[in-house]
């Protein structure tokens, strides 16, 4: 009697995913969130992509689950698969949530390197890097500016490039061309990548993010918009943040554009973003000093002799404004959350 055909399971390399190699869970199946979609998530499993359930009362009343999470799926008879619990995470990328004061809104979790993307065909303020090098750095994570369509805009391409590297000279600025044909400067970009390292995409809409992680995953896998010649504005053609396996190694998080860049408990961060103020603070008479009119204020003794841009230092007061601003409305929430009354004044 013939042997009976041998069935083959298909099995997900889940290293090639970002996975460590760290005990693997036994109260379900492992997998990394994909796409995040309206309370339901795309999840690569060992058996292949899985559609799951965020499972509120085991899942998001702890820890909403956000793309690049790694999760346990468990089988409800009643819902089918659903996300049990969301592992520890390495870090997030997040920002303050644009339609609330004091809540944290993750924007993708475990990420090993944050490319903040700037078109060439707009200008580029210095008030949005900073807010973007403070949430990329809170993160935790490597972070790299890449500089898009240069091969079109190549004056704005130097000049760009010496503005980032004039706010943060440890950052690595990159330039890529996005014409139909060879794009330049993308074996650079690719470079940064790896096996298992996941890199984030961060940006304006139409900055050219999807054209980016098309060209280094090597086919048309996003769609791409047209950017507005008026405003150099571009459609919302990235809808969710999708994490993508790239052929040659490494994954990809594309991300909607971002318009408002609200920092979230970010005062590492901000410091390491304006070194050059907090260093100058520290000679302030005051400790508290809010380099506003306070006498003997060391950081307005900089803009007066004309070493420090004033721009930069009302920028600086303006984040650590909003951090301080942040801190006391959760605090004021936490204690109305425990049933405390806050004091009279």
């Amino acid at each position: 009697m013939p042997a009976a055909p041998s069935i083959r399971v298909m099995s997900i390399d889940l290293d090639r995913y970002g996975w460590s190699g760290g005990p693997v869970p036994t109260d379900g199946r492992l997998g990394r969130i994909v796409r995040v979609d309206r309370g339901e998530c795309d999840v690569i499993a060992a058996e292949g992509r899985v559609r799951v359930i965020s499972d509120s009362q085991r899942a998001q009343d702890v820890l909403a689950p956000a793309t690049g999470d790694w999760v346990v799926v468990v089988d409800d008879p009643e819902l089918g698969p659903v996300i049990g619990r969301v592992l520890d995470r390495s870090n997030t990328v997040s920002r303050r949530d644009p339609s609330e004061a004091v809540v944290e809104q993750v924007l993708v979790a475990n990420v090993d390197l944050v490319l903040i993307v700037h078109g060439l065909d707009r200008p580029l303020p210095p008030g949005r890097l900073e807010r973007f090098l403070v949430v990329g750095w809170d993160s935790g994570a490597e972070v790299a500016v890449v500089l898009t369509k240069a091969d079109r805009y190549e004056a704005e391409a130097v000049e760009v490039a010496a503005v980032v590297s004039a706010l943060a000279p440890e950052v690595r600025v990159l330039t890529v061309g996005m014409g139909s044909g060879a794009h330049e400067g993308l074996r650079e970009v690719a470079a940064l990548m790896g096996p298992g390292r996941t890199v984030a995409l961060l940006g304006e809409s139409g900055a050219g993010k999807s054209t980016l992680v098309n060209a280094l995953i090597g086919e048309d896998l996003l769609e791409t918009g047209e950017v507005r010649s008026s405003d150099s504005r571009g459609r919302h053609t990235t809808v969710s943040r999708e994490l993508i396996l790239r052929p040659a190694g490494g994954l990809l998080i594309d991300t909607p554009g971002i318009r408002a860049v609200g920092i979230w408990d970010a005062e590492e961060s901000l410091a390491r973003v304006f070194g050059d103020l907090e260093e100058r603070a520290a000679d302030c008479r005051f400790n508290d000093c809010a380099h506003l009119s306070e006498p003997d204020c060391a950081v307005l003794a900089e803009v007066a002799a004309g070493r420090v841009d004033v721009r930069r230092v009302i920028r600086y007061r303006a984040l650590r404004s909003e951090l301080e601003v942040q801190r006391e409305r959760e605090v004021d929430r936490n204690r109305r959350r425990a049933g405390g009354r806050r004091p009279r004044r």
